[in-house]
């Protein structure tokens, strides 16, 4: 699983962050952004969670 945060859609709520930490974390512009370039198989589910949750629909997942 691979996905990405959209930096034109993100509107910086932090959902994706309180969610699964261990994927996603602030960039320099206070958007989010992912950490890691392929999501371990262990944190798929959580990854997938903050996906979903997000409000403005700004994570992709590229697989």
């Amino acid at each position: 699983m691979d996905v990405y945060v959209d930096p034109d859609l993100c509107i910086s709520c932090g959902t994706c962050i309180d969610i699964c930490p261990e994927i996603y974390d602030w960039d320099d512009e206070g958007r989010a952004q992912t950490t890691c370039d392929d999501i371990p198989e262990d944190l798929e589910e959580c990854a997938q969670e903050a996906l979903e949750s997000c409000p403005v629909d700004a994570i992709k997942q590229t697989e």
